[in-house]
């Protein structure tokens, strides 16, 4: 639904929302947590607006500090919030002087995850990473059999939630080369990345009760930036037969902000599928769907080596992609994910998977870049990465661009690798 708060002419009085590339215009105002840089307190609930963020209990939008009252709100009432936020901060608005007592300089506070996540699932959307990483196992049939048929996904770890710029140590795990017959307790030497996006749910369903593909944007509140860590050589060995374990739950990395539904609504594409793919069956497919169910996002990675902060040197980029390559939607997952009822709640998160491009470039992970170890890939100061090295870090970003439309951006997701802890 495009309505007066996507409008490109409106500006706010908060000037930093009104420069070009300022990822959290006044038409984006996505939701986050934050508390005092050194304190303790309880995170409190928030929306970025330019280089600011505004305190959202604090200013009287929300009867509590609590992200969860935001995240339970129905449809409606979080179309109705939205529209007060534009309105109050619009240029001109009369609440300007009474607002400036609760913005705060996004740099001068600590940002947290942006909300509580009881429980949170890995899917398999990204084809081309599957293409990818399938020929490396199985050149013939890189796909499996039920790739194209149904979302594949599996039960990931909410305790190792961390915050963007939140570092990690590289993992333990077990490790068996082919050519060693017993396996040995190591450090990950070959530790990777992962762009995704986190799908993050809104009101949520009762147990028993399937959500239908047309009202499962309704149970979605926004999107969020994910890296899925990943010991590639802790996989290989335990991922048979019950799929990944300790290989990703040592870490999974969150941007701090929420970008809506809402303010995603102008950059809507059409789904389609091959002609010569099996069609969805009919509880994933939709006429609704159809016609708007992709969201285009533009997506990249960029790698910052200790070498690099040392010597001053900006990150470099490793890749760009973008998530309308998915081969499934948002609302397909949710949907999926409750149809057998399965019931999901406020906060939990379902990643997208790797995010990668048709093009060899454009993988989103070390993975697919070195073609599975085999080729280095050289960075702008001459080093060299098959995966990732101590001192490391990985910054993912997005945003979304469209003729007639602000941009807007999902701001940046931060993770830094620690040598592993004795």
């Amino acid at each position: 639904m495009i309505d007066a708060t996507h409008d490109a002419a409106l500006t706010s009085w908060v000037a930093s929302a009104n420069r070009d590339h300022t990822d959290f215009p006044i038409q984006n105002l996505p939701f986050g947590r934050w508390r005092p840089r050194g304190s303790r307190e309880p995170w409190r609930a928030a929306v970025a607006i330019g280089d600011s963020l505004l305190d959202l209990a604090g200013a009287g939008f929300t009867a509590t500090a609590d992200m969860a009252e935001v995240l339970a709100l129905p449809l409606a009432a979080r179309r109705a919030l939205r529209a007060r936020l534009s309105a109050a901060l619009s240029t001109g608005s009369p609440a300007e002087a009474a607002l400036r007592a609760h913005l705060h300089p996004i740099d001068q506070v600590e940002l947290g995850l942006p909300c509580d996540t009881r429980d949170y699932t890995d899917f398999y959307t990204g084809i081309h990473h599957a293409l990818k990483v399938g020929a490396l196992m199985r050149p013939d049939h890189p796909l499996l059999p039920n790739y194209k048929w149904v979302p594949i996904g599996y039960h990931g770890r909410a305790s190792s939630l961390v915050a963007s710029g939140t570092a990690f140590h590289r993992p333990r795990g077990q490790l068996k080369p082919p050519h060693v017959d017993i396996p040995s307790l190591e450090p990950s030497k070959r530790l990777d990345y992962e762009l995704e996006l986190g799908i993050v749910i809104g009101p949520g369903n009762t147990l028993g009760t399937p959500i239908a593909l047309d009202e499962a944007e309704a149970h979605v509140i926004g999107l969020t930036l994910l890296n899925d860590w990943s010991a590639r050589d802790v996989q290989a060995w335990e991922y048979q037969p019950l799929g990944p374990f300790l290989a990703k739950n040592f870490a999974t990395t969150l941007s701090p902000w929420i970008v809506t539904l809402e303010a995603l609504a102008p950059f809507r594409s059409p789904f389609t599928r091959a002609t010569d793919d099996p069609q969805p069956l009919p509880y994933l497919d939709s006429a609704q769907t159809r016609a708007a169910g992709v969201i285009e996002i533009d997506l990249t990675v960029s790698l910052q080596t200790a070498r690099m902060r040392a010597q001053g040197e900006g990150e470099a980029l490793l890749s760009r992609s973008n998530y309308h390559d998915a081969y499934w939607t948002l609302a397909q997952l949710v949907a999926h994910h409750t149809v057998n009822g399965c019931n999901l709640g406020p906060g939990d998160l379902l990643g997208t998977g790797t995010l990668s491009g048709p093009a060899p470039e454009q993988g989103a992970s070390l993975l697919e870049l070195s073609n599975g170890g085999k080729s280095p890939l050289t960075l702008p100061n001459g080093e060299t990465r098959l995966f990732l090295d101590d001192g490391d870090e990985v910054i993912l970003r997005g945003d979304c661009q469209r003729a007639g439309f602000r941009r807007i951006g999902l701001g940046e997701c931060r993770g830094r690798v620690l040598p592993v802890q004795n």
